[in-house]
């Protein structure tokens, strides 16, 4: 982040210094980074003093040494998922996710070695080719990293099958705030009388955990709850005898309090190769809960449930889930998996349970699922809860009591007494949970930003501890405690146990300063609150009218909860710049939180000239993948337009918010003189020169304009279809400057479906490339404009046809942001399609064949507002063999990609998955991709070139076959033609011919 001198005189004099000096890591103390860590995925806000990002572990071991030195408290932090606040603080934190992430070693024998960063699905990938797993997997599985899962004692669906992660913890690598590194691990007693008679500090703690164990033992055994999800507390039960002094085991768990890991041994289980799922519907969740302990006798390797609500939540904000189709009659679900060496194997342990549920007689109805394909798809459900209990503006839930649990065999009763407490406070919920470990996963709507509303949400955590506790239960089964719950712990343990943990902290950290007042003496639970009543965010006038945030844009940043999705490195379309660059500035969360704190005003009080907020929306490519993915659909590319169209007020832009901004004014003043302009740009004498005025990168060639103008070409074709339905093809700046051939092929679909092509005369544009720079007064008034030319069409009902799918998101988005209340803009909006949405929903089309094989890399955009499968199913329909690729964004996105600063992490992005496929194509390979930027992108960095959709099935009307890679003749006339003297003096002369003729036209 920028840096920001004002900021270095902080608690630790000369702290900052001293670490810009002594680690290869980054040092960060500047405002925007203490925002950007100030929160995690709870209800909590602590500003830190400074964040570290360590590069090796001697980064770490001198950071906390600087810290110790000058009496500074450190916090650990791996993804920053923690649920109970247990990952913010006013400390310096430690970010272990962007660099210390190696599997250093996989033995099938002796388990994995991994650094604290390393990703979840990370080791389960490459444990797999040895027929293993490792068995916790929380829902996060994608992007939490095992430090965290350490921390918090993680779990998942999985642990019916082999345990939480202490469980599965071997041995850990640790630092102690006082300098002491070790490794621990299982202790017996020969191994301890060694290490107390070698003495020093490490002999010391030793000791003094033994005298605590025997101090304690009885306590321990007698307070422990002996239930699968007891995560509460620390695991003081690890150094009883009969669990062999484990000292590893008994860190884990330990939320930063205590030590920081530097290395982990995890244990690896044999993963069953084969899976069947049985999905059984119930009327309610109790009644499902009933049936736990039958099933767990048929030895399932998963036991998971969710009620309807989930699927409910995802319909509101216009994300269901495929998943819901396969789904037994019901309204709560049981997830059963069973594994086995053969699917006979695993088939016949489902069945077995069926009987089971069968001879019970209280569910609604079951299914089986054999297919690894539908399996995948309802787990998705039941990974979503999580996102599904946040409707923004609706139901706008937030964790705290999250994850308390039960024995299994009470977790019906439980259930039936706990929603009744909900329902005296009147609390909505959404629940979902482990069912199989007695452990619930509740997310309720309460009020913090009312002083009543805080009251009452103490009130409820306090009672929910009560009944939890009646039934011999733990307030945390897999999340932790951290703040929410850590002053609820003597409720659950009592004084005695309570000065047993305290001790046990002050062994390991004599000096308090290991993320203090989380787990042991913790803030209050209803201090530090995010959104408390102190929260007064500043109330500003915006371009973009946010309909669905009460026209708020702070409520807008409040969508964000921090589920961290957009921390994915694996698939989806967010975020292409944090998956080049593993920066959380970069991710959705990370820019959602920086502008929450700029409104906020306390930590970023610069407003809108903010260069922190500025840094981290620069490597934004407005891709709207967080649209689509965010399970609070936060919308950054219009946060970052926003904040650019007052960032600049009163401002001049870089002049290559100019050149490409205004792209449209541009390509109409070209195409007077095409071959001139190409000139200009196409020679690499005259262009480089201009792109390095610019600031665009040397490596691009910007694309040529086409000889003449698609809207040219109409007005010279004769009508057809007279009497047929009307549709109005928009003729986009990029399909009608530079490659007409695309909008040519489409009218000709079109007609071909028996449809009467309009095309808006004079110059239209729907203002896209104005929104990446801001240019927002610009973009509404061209919103006007096209408004004004569609009327007539609009409102007759003629459905509008783009075939950029940047161009139809802003007639479906940007427009309804910007007017909300003008019913045009509404019409417009709805009659809006995509060439294969549009072709999908009619019956007049017929489908010509066209054999062989296609990929499709669907535009962002076409992702976030549209029908992305529609492409996918006429290509089918033509008869060919369609491979979508799961590939993100492209990385060019519009002007982002062509910006210098921007190259690199625009080729990263485009490296990611989309351009290694493309290469590896066979040359008989169909590439299909419908935004001009994604064919673009192709282009330049590979040999092929991508045909949009309506060429596609012009060419299969035409030839039925599919000519090996020849790019289509009009765009070779234009990249051809557009350098030789004879196309410049062409160009040149039809623009005299046409100014003559306008003067002649004035003058009459």
């Amino acid at each position: 982040m920028a840096s920001d001198a004002t900021l270095r005189v902080l608690p630790g004099e000369g702290l900052v210094d001293e670490l810009e000096h002594t680690i290869e890591g980054e040092v960060r103390f500047d405002r925007g980074s203490r925002a950007l860590y100030a929160t995690d995925l709870s209800v909590y806000r602590q500003v830190p003093i400074g964040v570290v990002i360590p590069r090796n572990l001697n980064d770490v071991i001198r950071t906390v040494a600087a810290c110790r030195r000058r009496g500074v408290p450190i916090l650990s932090r791996g993804c920053g998922t923690s649920l109970s606040g247990q990952c913010c603080n006013v400390a310096v934190v430690i970010d272990f996710s962007k660099y210390l992430h190696r599997v250093v070693e996989l033995d099938p024998e002796r388990g994995a070695w991994v650094e604290p960063g390393v990703i979840c699905d990370q080791l389960i990938q490459a444990a797999e080719p040895n027929g293993l797993t490792l068995a916790p997997d929380p829902a996060t599985h994608k992007y939490c990293t095992l430090g965290g899962m350490i921390g918090n004692n993680s779990c998942g669906a999985h642990s019916v099958m082999g345990g939480k992660t202490v469980d599965n913890v071997e041995e850990l690598e640790i630092l102690t705030y006082d300098g002491l590194r070790l490794r621990v691990g299982k202790t017996d007693d020969a191994e301890l009388e060694r290490i107390i008679r070698a003495g020093g500090r490490r002999g010391e703690i030793y000791q003094r955990m033994r005298a605590l164990r025997d101090r304690y033992a009885d306590q321990i055994r007698a307070r422990f709850p002996r239930i699968p999800r007891r995560v509460s507390g620390y695991n003081l039960d690890e150094l009883l005898p009969e669990n062999g002094f484990h000292v590893a085991r008994a860190l884990v768990g330990s939320e930063s309090t205590l030590v920081v890991v530097l290395g982990a041994r995890m244990r690896l289980v044999p993963s069953p190769p084969c899976r069947a799922l049985l999905v059984i519907g119930y009327a309610e969740p109790w009644l499902a809960a009933d049936r736990v302990p039958e099933i767990l006798e048929t030895g399932p390797i998963a036991l998971e449930a969710f009620t309807r609500h989930v699927i409910d939540n995802m319909i509101r904000k216009g994300k269901p889930h495929a998943g819901a189709r396969l789904l037994p009659e019901g309204n709560t679900w049981l997830l059963v998996e069973f594994g086995g060496s053969t699917s006979a194997d695993a088939v016949g342990r489902a069945r077995e349970a069926m009987a089971k549920i069968e001879a019970a007689g209280d569910h609604r109805e079951m299914r089986l699922l054999e297919d690894r394909a539908e399996q995948n798809l309802v787990w998705h459900i039941r990974e979503a809860g999580v996102g599904a209990s946040r409707v923004p503006g609706v139901e706008n839930a937030w964790p705290s009591w999250e994850d308390s649990a039960v024995a299994p065999e009470k977790l019906g009763a439980y259930l039936r007494d706990f929603i009744k407490l909900l329902d005296r406070y009147h609390y909505r919920y959404t629940l979902f949970g482990h069912f199989g470990q007695g452990c619930v996963h509740m997310r309720f709507a309460y009020d913090t930003k009312t002083v009543e509303g805080v009251k009452r949400y103490r009130a409820f955590m306090e009672d929910a501890a009560d009944l939890v506790v009646r039934y011999g239960g733990s307030l945390s089964g897999e999340h932790g405690d951290g703040q929410a719950k850590g002053e609820l712990l003597p409720k659950m343990f009592g004084a005695e146990l309570m000065e047993a943990f305290r001790e046990f902290k002050r062994i390991w950290d004599p000096e308090w300063k290991m993320n203090p007042g989380k787990v042991i003496d913790a803030y209050p639970l209803d201090s530090n609150l995010r959104l408390g009543p102190d929260y007064h965010p500043r109330v500003v006038n915006t371009h973009f009218k946010f309909p669905d945030d009460h026209g708020s844009m702070s409520q807008a940043t409040e969508r964000c909860f921090g589920v961290g999705l957009c921390r994915r490195l694996d698939a989806g379309t967010m975020c292409p710049s944090f998956k080049a660059t593993r920066e959380e500035m970069h991710t959705t969360r990370g820019r959602a939180h920086l502008l929450f704190e700029m409104l906020r005003g306390e930590v970023l009080p610069d407003g809108w000239r903010d260069e922190h907020v500025k840094e981290a929306l620069d490597l934004c490519l407005a891709c709207k993948g967080c649209k689509s993915d965010c399970p609070v659909s936060v919308d950054i590319a219009t946060y970052k337009a926003e904040f650019l169209s007052h960032y600049y007020d009163g401002r001049l832009r870089p002049l290559r918010a100019y050149a490409l901004g205004l792209v449209s004014e541009w390509s109409r003043l070209a195409a007077r003189a095409p071959g001139l302009a190409n000139l200009l740009t196409q020679t690499p004498a005259l262009a480089q020169p201009v792109k390095a005025l610019l600031g665009l990168a040397p490596e691009r060639r910007l694309p040529p304009f086409a000889p003449g103008t698609f809207q040219a070409w109409f007005r010279r074709r004769r009508p057809r279809n007279a009497d047929g339905p009307r549709v109005v093809l928009w003729p986009d700046t990029f399909n009608n400057h530079f490659h007409p051939e695309t909008a040519e092929a489409a009218v000709e679909v079109l007609e071909a479906a028996g449809h009467r092509v309009l095309v808006p005369a004079g110059t239209v544009c729907c203002g896209r490339p104005l929104y990446d720079y801001g240019m927002l007064d610009r973009a509404a008034r061209r919103l006007d404009h096209m408004l004004a030319t569609l009327r007539p069409m609009i409102r007759a009902g003629v459905p509008v046809v783009c075939l950029e799918p940047s161009c139809a998101a802003v007639f479906r988005d940007e427009l309804l942001g910007i007017r909300p209340n003008d019913e045009d803009a509404k019409r417009l909006s709805a009659q809006t399609f995509l060439l294969g949405e549009f072709l999908a929903r009619s019956d007049d089309f017929k489908s010509p064949r066209l054999a062989g094989k296609a990929i499709v890399h669907a535009h962002c955009h076409q992702k976030a507002i549209s029908d992305a499968d529609a492409d996918q199913k006429i290509l089918r329909a033509l008869g060919l063999e369609v491979d979508v690729l799961d590939a993100g964004c492209c990385g060019l996105a519009g002007s982002f990609g062509y910006e210098r600063d921007h190259y690199e992490v625009s080729m990263r992005a485009g490296e990611h998955v989309l351009l290694p496929a493309v290469r590896h194509a066979a040359r008989s390979t169909i590439i299909v991709a419908d935004g001009f930027s994604c064919r673009t992108q192709i282009a330049h960095a590979t040999e092929r070139r991508a045909l949009h959709l309506g060429q596609v099935i012009q060419m299969a009307m035409r030839e039925g076959r599919w000519p090996e890679q020849r790019a289509p003749a009009s765009t070779r006339r234009a990249a051809l033609g557009a350098l030789t003297v004879g196309g410049v003096l062409a160009g040149g002369a039809g623009w005299v011919a046409r100014n003559r003729r306008r003067r002649h036209a004035r003058a009459g």
